[in-house]
């Protein structure tokens, strides 16, 4: 652990030394630029209050402008040269001009004008040259160049109709929220009393929830203590209360005929007397029906 700890300082200790190395170098850098360009215009360097921050900003900006230098006198020359060149050919042209009598002195003013409108158009369209087949092709250039721009005139005109009726169509919607909104604005005063009434009914019905709540929490602890179960519900009664009815209607005949045997006692040897006492009750009555309809037959017509 200790080797790793001296390890990890020495490490530490190692990355400031080389960044604090590499600030001190950033500055060197940075003041021979400031003092080079300071040179260039015969000035000082002013005194600046360097941070680390600052000095990095500045070393980025004196690296971009060394580079810049470096291409600057790179590509210097070449123009210096090309430049030299061209002088060179004006310098001929205007000798073959001269010689042939069409020097700027032996021009008249509308020959100048006429000239210098040529230049100006050479200039303006881009060609190098004032040959007939530069200035076809600069008017073919600036005839497609035209025709793109009219496609594109015609498209945003196009878009611009769209815009338009768009706009119009917003417009128009607007105005119908704002209707809307006007009928609802007056139309909120009419609706906030009934509102007001639906809120004292939310409070009470609020109200009457807790207290359903409360008696239905009551209801099933009762139910709990006498051992109801979710299988006695209404529907369950109620079939078997179908069941019931259904029962009464088959075992009404049984039951009425077991009825009509109450009156027997319930010995068999007295069952058979109440039985012979009936038939002699029986037999006596038919005895006197014959009697009354005999009296009946031999009775003298009135």
């Amino acid at each position: 652990m200790e080797s790793m700890e001296t390890l990890m300082a020495s490490l530490d200790s190692h990355s400031s030394t080389s960044s604090a190395a590499s600030d001190a170098a950033r500055l060197v850098e940075v003041q021979s630029w400031l003092s080079s360009l300071f040179d260039q215009v015969n000035r000082q360097v002013p005194d600046l209050t360097l941070t680390p921050a600052s000095i990095k900003h500045l070393h980025s900006l004196a690296s971009l402008s060394q580079s810049r230098s470096r291409a600057a006198a790179i590509v210097a020359p070449d123009l210096r040269q090309k430049a030299a060149e061209y002088r060179a050919e004006a310098a001929r042209i205007r000798e073959i001009l001269s010689s042939a009598g069409l020097g700027r002195e032996h021009l008249s003013p509308p020959a100048m004008s006429s000239a210098q409108a040529v230049a100006e158009v050479a200039n303006l369209v881009g060609i190098r040259d004032t040959e007939t087949s530069s200035f076809v092709v600069a008017n073919a250039d600036l005839v497609l160049r035209k025709t793109e721009v009219a496609e594109k005139r015609i498209n945003v005109q196009r878009e611009s109709k769209m815009l338009l009726e768009y706009t119009r169509k917003a417009i128009t919607k607007l105005a119908e929220l704002k209707k809307l909104l006007s009928k609802f604005e007056n139309e909120a005063a009419l609706h906030e009393e009934q509102m007001y009434r639906w809120q004292k009914n939310l409070a009470m019905l609020d109200e009457k929830e807790r207290q359903y709540n409360s008696q239905l929490g009551n209801y099933k602890a009762l139910l709990n203590r006498a051992g109801y179960t979710s299988d006695i519900n209404h529907g369950v009664l109620m079939q078997m209360a179908e069941d019931k009815k259904d029962y009464e209607k088959k075992t009404k005949p049984i039951l009425d005929t077991l009825r009509s045997y109450q009156d027997l006692p319930p010995d068999k040897t007295l069952a058979a007397l109440a039985i012979e006492d009936k038939k002699r009750q029986y037999a006596a009555a038919e005895k006197y029906l014959e009697d009354v309809l005999g009296l009946c037959l031999n009775a003298p017509p009135l």
